[in-house]
């Protein structure tokens, strides 16, 4: 198993950090402890972690300002990724955020509290229902690189065909969409996304162009006992917790996937850290597949 994944021209360990937890309650507002939320991003990269994926929208505004607050100025190795496409709404929904005056206003919040002047990923976070056609938004990102101000991108919660269509115009890096042990191809990797509908289709696709496949929700949002009861058995033999399997399967699933666990906890953090270590035979395989 490869310990790193390239994205275009950048390299990454292949275990990354999801920055939706630092914000408080809800994904919204200030956490409780900014202090700590501040210290588990520093502790990311103590550990090594040199992926973090995070959005103007988390909070919103309030994931990014931590990072920057954290680790600003940021380690030569570090990669940051954003997501553009979604909103947070006054009710704590979320909803669509996608035509390209929209896109360019959700980029400049990164840019602006992320402390940079280029972001290296930005993924296109498409919703059908937001009535904005598909190509429409991505052209609209396609400029900004070629003004400088993204590096490559990316896509999430898309199908196969989408993919294709953004290859047609233009290089992507990565696919972010909700996958984990739990769900699999499965019923809850489509409880929240309905859309995408061949999650298997989509790892092949991506395992074909070389595609960094970025699973949120990579823990089933702390479901994944429930969904996959296999693991409990694998994670006994490893001297592990349920978490650190799920973790492993993913890293297992594919050379392409780039798990993006959050936490708001330093030992949570050092606890998915360490799932990297655990090495998942045959056996292991089997028994969580047959769940």
């Amino acid at each position: 198993m490869t310990s790193t994944i390239k994205l275009g021209d950048l390299e990454v360990n292949r275990l990354g950090f999801g920055a939706m937890r630092l914000p408080g309650k809800d994904i919204w507002g200030e956490p409780d402890d900014r202090e700590r939320a501040k210290s588990v991003v520093r502790r990311a990269i103590e550990l090594g972690i040199n992926f973090i994926d995070t959005s103007w929208y988390y909070g919103p505004f309030t994931a990014n300002r931590i990072i920057a607050d954290a680790i600003h100025p940021y380690p030569r190795d570090l990669v940051i990724a954003t997501k553009l496409g979604g909103m947070r709404k006054p009710d704590k929904g979320w909803g669509p955020f996608a035509r390209p005056e929209q896109l360019r206003e959700g980029l400049e919040h990164d840019l602006r509290d992320l402390k940079l002047e280029r972001i290296d990923i930005v993924h296109f976070r498409f919703i059908e229902m937001a009535g904005v056609p598909f190509m429409e938004s991505f052209d609209a990102l396609v400029a900004e690189v070629a003004k400088g101000r993204i590096r490559h991108l990316a896509l999430s919660n898309v199908s196969a065909k989408y993919i294709e269509m953004a290859l047609a115009r233009a290089p992507i890096v990565a696919v972010q969409n909700m996958y984990n042990l739990g769900g699999g191809g499965g019923p809850a990797a489509k409880m929240a996304h309905a859309e995408v509908e061949d999650p298997e289709g989509v790892i092949a696709l991506c395992e074909k162009h070389k595609l960094a496949y970025l699973p949120f929700f990579p823990l089933a949002v702390g479901k994944h006992d429930a969904l996959a009861p296999g693991l409990e058995g694998v994670a006994k033999k490893h001297g592990a917790t349920t978490a650190q399997i799920a973790i492993a399967w993913l890293l297992a699933r594919s050379p392409m996937m780039l798990p993006i666990p959050g936490t708001s906890s330093p030992a949570h953090l050092e606890e998915n850290w360490a799932a990297r270590n655990i090495k998942l035979d045959a056996d292991d395989l089997a028994a969580l597949r047959s769940q």
